[in-house]
């Protein structure tokens, strides 16, 4: 799947990245926001930490890249 080293290290950074946003956008949510918008904003988080393990998970299944 991940032919090139660097291309998985992108698609590694992604994952990590929408981790993070996930992360940020959950505690700014819980804290300061409230009714509809906070529920929505939520499910966006969910989504992208889904979206994000699934990276991470088939960065870390597809084994080293050889050389």
């Amino acid at each position: 799947m991940f032919e090139d080293p660097m291309t998985k290290m992108w698609v590694s950074f992604i994952g990590m990245g929408l981790m993070f946003f996930s992360v940020i956008l959950t505690i700014f949510t819980k804290e300061k926001l409230s009714g509809i918008l906070r529920y929505i904003l939520l499910t966006i988080s969910f989504i992208s930490i889904m979206i994000a393990g699934l990276i991470i998970f088939l960065v870390v299944f597809t084994g080293p890249v050889p050389d």
